[in-house]
């Protein structure tokens, strides 16, 4: 039944009037706002549960709006002469958002039930112009989820499981939002930026228990934000309040109530030496058994002033990974698994105007374990072979934040904080005078008689323990009321360090790698290495490579932005939001010398719209247009910009000594060690790593939607979504086009050039900076088509549909559609395909051979996403959840030597887009099947324990389907010899595994 036409119009300019009270700062904070009857020396006043109360004039018009208030549960009261004569209990805020809290006359008093405690009509939130999902704690503890920030992620549309089996550094994996790579997201915790400096893979966990709210934005973000052409995810956790709560988790995932994984197999043949017969993988024999215990207390300190939540929890995991038969240095790691993590906040309200907030919070993993040997062909354990490395990643923040209410149209906050990680590898068992031995399914047979030989070396790469990153973030934000304008203005810099990081190869400082190609047909056109059969021991294609490599560095980088947005409530119908982004990106090498200056003005503009329809916000529709702006990572500082050692020397053999090192050694042509990316180990000139004028990654986005009410009991909308990459940053690596290009020009150019590649905008026209002979710095302009390149192309669209039933008591559900579409000769930063780590230095763009046929649906494209979650109350005791997911696979790939030749033109090997000799597009050989996902749960809150006591059951994966996430791209082993592992299922789906838990909340 509709409102009254005064009914409508006062919920209308309640509903607006909060447009001046948005959140800031990586929305920690909400709003309260609404309307009453307007009366001479009116206030209205709202207390949260910590005591904080602010008090808030009402207009001429009677409207009333209390901004950048912490979040909790809050009472709104009228005050008249200095009395209470109307009140609210029990208003809950939600992050980043307005609650909509009005006192209608006596007359409409009906009206009141449009309020959080009470809600006649399910909430459209028409103060907000951006696409987000919040998560609430009270749904957290009611869902089957994953207990960590990407699994909550992923209940948003248009948020995917990464496609690279990409993990942060304590093992949670990464999310893809709307086709960018997964490595293009930006992570909050309290306002903090936590993400990862190194290469973008996650941020920081906070222990479940302790979010109290989390917020995933999918698109149309403001000013406010940046360093993201992903997504947002940004984690509110709790706080303590003026009653005392604590309460304690137990959850047991035992091996028992998980069901058997499958054996993966050979599908393109079988190698020279197969361990037993067509099996690839023995992954029946994976266990794990995890088991998790929580702690939470919150509470006074000081009534009213001073306050502490403090949580913890660690999750145990014990069981054994069997590694796949190519990889028999670690055949079976038993394995223990700590991940122990804590979150403290202390809140400290100094006066109503002045509030301190000071947090905590560590999220870590510690491994060890025993590596043993392993009969594939019986499935049975063997003897003892070493100790698992002993490893620890992840760390720790501090942040403080100050907030000041200075005037009623005036707040301040200024935050500091700093995150430090640790990436610590000890090898366990390590021998230094044994070399590593790889491919010893390639071995000749002629020399080992049919079973490979090794000698237990089981560490191919040694790193520095010290090893980590380091992060600051300094914030500093203005928020002012003037009008029917809302400024809000500030400063967000950080300071990033990558310490000692990098690997070396073990051993003698050398790895040798067994391989088998066609013995007439050069191993590498490329790189100038022969056919192995004109060489003794080559005759049947067989071949031995001695590598080498080394990248150990301290590198840093300065990001610094600049913002100001301005809320503009242009009529009570319409909202205009324009804001304007400055970026500004330095990265330095191992010297601390710059080698990328990106300080101009790098311009994001960002505008969006809400239009309430019908004035009574059940009907609003949206857009938005925005640009935004991705800083480099440290990671290329590494390689492109460092002393990148990686060399390769090719030998023929005629024996194999019993450690499985190759005796009788030929050197194959040209005989020296050779690399294909000139990684010789020389620091190049830091003035000559980047292209000049190179522009930072940037992306543009464009939204529009709408939200409308269905009845009294359902809300539903729309959105298109387009987003389109404008630049990207990779290497280029094919220095000796570039040097031919300076001397087309009449330029004496060095052509002992010693950069192994440089960083450029691909898809463009780039400025180099080479060395002439005289050591001076000359300019070699150089075309997209000389590069030998089309032009840069990521496009992602969109159509998002939405059903949601609000929680009425009884039931709540929200059901999600989203058809995409993410093409183009690009992915972005990564290249999920081959499982590339290395953000913004993949062999994407490295040369010309390497990018033809590269054009398609990219590895992060899933054309159909429906997603389907919520929960139902079915007695006071009882309620039961869902969560389930249908997405279509994504595309196939397959991979091998260049043209029906089977050349190698850039030292890549089997890595380019042709397949048999043919053309091989992204998606030219079908795609992956559709992953379908049911996770279901049930809680019993029996009434003895009075609603504190709850027993919980889960089932992940309900139907056991374990479906291919990923497979074995490359289709040739050498040219013109097939891969026996092409087509591999190298990812599945998690096999169902059930979840017992108990808890209690005094």
């Amino acid at each position: 039944m509709r409102k009254t036409s005064l009914q409508r119009s006062l919920l209308a300019t309640a509903l607006f009037s909060a447009l001046s009270g948005g959140a800031i700062a990586q929305s920690t904070t909400g709003s309260i706002y609404g309307q009453v009857q307007a009366g001479e020396g009116d206030v209205v006043r709202v207390v949260n549960d910590t005591g904080l109360t602010r008090e808030v004039p009402v207009d001429a018009r009677g409207r009333y709006s209390a901004s950048q208030l912490p979040l909790g549960t809050y009472t709104v009261s009228v005050i008249r002469g200095g009395a209470a004569v109307r009140s609210r209990e029990n208003v809950a805020l939600r992050v980043g958002s307005g609650v909509e809290v009005s006192f209608a006359p006596e007359a409409a008093q009906d009206l009141g039930a449009v309020s959080v405690s009470a809600n006649a009509l399910p909430t459209i939130d028409v103060s907000t112009v951006d696409s987000r999902t919040v998560v609430t704690a009270q749904q957290l503890a009611k869902l089957p989820l994953g207990r960590n920030s990407e699994a909550i992620a992923l209940l948003a549309p248009g948020a995917v499981d990464n496609s690279g089996s990409y993990k942060s550094a304590t093992g949670n994996s990464l999310v893809s939002f709307g086709g960018s790579a997964a490595s293009e997201n930006a992570y909050y915790v309290n306002g903090f930026n936590t993400t990862d400096p190194l290469r973008g893979f996650g941020g920081v966990s906070l222990p479940y228990g302790a979010i109290e709210q989390q917020e995933v934005y999918t698109g149309g973000y403001s000013a406010q934000y940046g360093r993201s052409d992903g997504g947002v995810i940004n984690v509110v956790g709790k706080r303590g309040t003026n009653e005392w709560h604590a309460g304690a988790q137990i959850i047991w995932e035992p091996n028992g109530l998980r069901a058997r994984e499958k054996d993966s197999h050979y599908t393109n043949g079988l190698p020279p030496q197969p361990k037993a017969g067509d099996l690839y993988a023995a992954n029946r024999g994976n266990t794990v058994t995890s088991t998790t215990a929580s702690l939470y207390a919150g509470g006074p300190l000081i009534k009213d002033k001073l306050f502490l939540f403090a949580a913890a929890e660690v999750e145990r995991q014990t069981g054994d990974v069997i590694s796949n038969v190519t990889l028999p240095q670690s055949p079976d790691r038993s394995y223990r698994y700590q991940l122990p993590r804590w979150y403290g906040k202390l809140d400290w309200n100094i006066t109503d105007s002045n509030i301190i907030e000071v947090t905590g919070a560590s999220d870590k993993t510690e491994r060890s374990g025993t590596i043993y040997d392993y009969d594939y062909a019986n499935h049975r354990r063997g003897a003892r072979i070493a100790g698992a490395n002993n490893e620890k990643f992840g760390g720790d923040v501090y942040t403080a934040k100050y907030t000041g209410y200075i005037t009623d149209n005036l707040t301040i906050s200024a935050q500091y904080g700093k995150m430090k990680t640790v990436n610590y590898v000890s090898p366990s068992g390590y021998n230094p005078d044994a070399v590593y031995i790889a491919g010893q399914d390639f071995q000749n047979p002629a020399y080992t008689g049919g079973v490979a030989l090794q000698n237990g070396q089981t560490v191919s790469t040694l790193a520095n323990p010290n090893r980590g990153n380091e992060t600051t973030n300094t914030r500093f934000d203005i928020h002012y009321t003037l009008g029917d304008h809302t400024i809000t203005a500030g400063i967000d810099n950080q300071q990033a360090r990558a310490r000692d990081q990098g690997t070396s190869s073990s051993g003698p400082g050398y790895i040798w790698t067994y391989n088998q190609s066609s013995p007439d047909l050069p191993i590498s056109t490329g790189l100038g290495v022969d056919a192995p059969g004109n060489y003794p021991g080559g005759e049947d294609g067989y071949y031995v490579v001695r590598g080498v490599s080394s990248s150990l560095a301290t590198v840093r980088s300065s990001q610094r932005a600049q913002y100001i947005e301005d809320a503009w409530q242009v009529t009570d119908r319409w909202l205009v939001t324009l804001g304007l982004r400055n970026d500004q990106f330095t990265n330095y090498n191992a010297n601390s010398q710059a080698f990328i200056k990106q300080t101009r003005p790098q311009w994001a503009p960002r505008i969006g719209a809400a239009w309430d329809v019908f004035g009574d916000a059940t009907f609003k529709v949206y857009g938005n247009a925005g640009r935004y702006y991705l800083g480099l990572p440290l990671n290329p500082a590494l390689n492109a910009a460092g002393g990148a050692l990686g060399t390769s020397q090719y030998f023929t053999y005629t024996g194999i000594a019993p450690d499985g090192q190759p005796t009788g050694l030929t050197a194959i042509a040209p005989g020296v060690p050779v690399s294909a990316n000139n990684n010789f180990g020389q620091l190049p000139d830091p003035k000559t790593v980047a292209a000049r004028g190179m522009k930072a990654e940037n992306q543009d986005e464009y939204i529009l939607g709408f939200t409308k009410t269905l009845g009294s009991d359902w809300v539903y909308g729309a959105k298109v979504t387009v987003r389109k990459l404008r630049d990207a940053i990779d290497d280029y690596c094919d220095i000796d086009r570039i040097v031919e290009k300076g001397q087309s020009l009449g330029l004496d150019i060095d052509t002992n050039q010693v950069n192994s590649c440089y960083l450029f905008n691909p898809g463009r026209a780039n400025t180099f900076t080479l060395l002439d002979t005289a050591g001076n710095h000359v300019q070699v302009p150089i075309t997209n088509k000389e590069l030998g390149f089309q032009g840069l192309k990521r496009k992602y669209y969109a159509l998002e549909l939405l059903m949601e039933h609000p929680f009425d008591g009884t039931w709540y559900a929200r059901a999600t559609y989203v058809f995409s579409r993410s093409y183009g000769n690009t992915e972005g930063q990564l290249r999920s395909d081959l499982n590339q780590t290395a953000a913004s230095t993949s062999e994407d763009w490295d040369n010309a051979a390497i990018m033809e046929h590269t054009n398609g649906p990219q590895s992060n494209d899933h054309k159909h996403q429906f997603k389907v979650f919520g929960y139902w109350q079915i007695a006071p005791e009882w309620l039961a959840s869902a969560n389930v997911s249908l997405v279509s696979g994504t595309p196939r790939h397959c991979l091998g030597y260049y043209g029906p030749d089977r050349e190698d033109p850039a030292g890549y090997q089997g890595d380019y887009h042709f397949c048999d000799g043919e053309p091989s597009p992204p998606g030219a050989q079908g795609r992956l099947p559709w992953i379908r996902q049911i996770d279901l749960g049930v809680t019993w809150r029996p009434a003895f324990g009075e609603g504190k006591l709850a027993f919980s059951a889960n089932v992940f994966n309900a139907l056991n389907e374990r479906r291919a996430l990923q497979k074995y791209p490359y289709s040739e082993a050498g040219p013109g010899l097939p891969e026996p592992a092409y087509g591999v299922i190298t990812a599945r789906q998690e096999p169902r595994y059930g979840r017992l838990s108990v808890s209690y909340d005094l």
